[in-house]
């Protein structure tokens, strides 16, 4: 019987499960991934996150694959989720912690949050880097890519339904190279604040995206819809993103749901 135990975490409602791996022992390929994030045969998720020893000076590494079995370069809320494990496991010192990811070298800093389960985790995301404006054939709305490490197109526009949502994101995400995370934003309700539905490539609609997050808080504020401290609401949780001019810090919560023991060999078989 092969077994380890994982951590089940979420970030607003983005849900993933965390295998603390630093002897590299227990490789997580996209049959595992797929079998672990199964939410009716397996534990469920909307990605499971390897953490091996660090590369590139970081003190561990993060691979993360999503609810399909496919690779992801980054996530923003599963990097907070990595980092409460890793506290959790008193692999660190202290409340900062440095990452290698398959988009960079991130650096992250904890505190105490709303209960024992929970900590507030600071990333430094990167610089987004924002594309030109897409046409778009539809008044009053506006459609401009983003690299948050990993792909977006932000879609901004009065309102959104749950028909734009599952309709528009997977044809997006299925006519785009490799696929895309697409943000569908509103302004608002208030000042220096954005409403935010999110199709994950590779999952579907999520409860939030903390890279989605940051790419809709850069690509308004391009806009000039808002000025450079955002609030992102989503159907989880809101998100705080603070547009500098060399890079954007995401700021959300990470709760710890379970300590789970799997049998590898029986998740695989269903």
């Amino acid at each position: 019987m092969t077994s380890f135990t994982l951590t089940k975490h979420h970030g607003l409602g983005n849900d993933f499960l965390v295998l603390v791996d630093l002897d590299g022992v227990h490789p997580v390929d996209a049959l595992v991934a797929r079998a672990l994030c199964d939410r009716h045969r397996g534990v469920g998720a909307d990605g499971v996150i390897r953490v091996t020893a660090g590369t590139e000076g970081a003190d561990v590494t993060m691979q993360l694959r999503n609810a399909d079995g496919s690779l992801a370069e980054m996530s923003g809320n599963g990097i907070r989720c990595l980092a409460q494990a890793v506290h959790g496991a008193g692999l660190v010192d202290g409340l900062n912690l440095t990452v290698a990811t398959a988009a960079g070298v991130r650096r992250l800093t904890l505190r105490g949050g709303d209960g024992p389960a929970v900590v507030q985790v600071s990333v430094d995301m990167g610089p987004a880097r924002i594309g030109p404006e897409e046409p778009q054939p539809t008044p009053g709305r506006g459609v401009r890519p983003v690299d948050m490490g990993n792909p977006h197109l932000v879609v901004w526009g009065p309102a959104f339904t749950t028909e734009d949502v599952l309709g528009m994101g997977p044809q997006i995400e299925a006519r785009t190279a490799g696929g895309v995370n697409v943000e569908f934003v509103t302004l608002g309700p208030a000042a220096d604040e954005l409403t935010m539905r999110v199709w994950e490539r590779g999952v579907g609609e999520t409860q939030a995206c903390g890279t989605g997050a940051c790419a809709a808080a850069a690509a308004a504020h391009e806009w000039g819809l808002v000025g450079p401290r955002v609030v992102v609401h989503q159907p989880g949780g809101d998100a705080e993103v603070e547009i500098r001019p060399d890079t954007v810090i995401l700021t959300g919560p990470s709760e710890l749901v379970a300590r789970v023991e799997v049998d590898l060999d029986e998740v695989t078989a269903r």
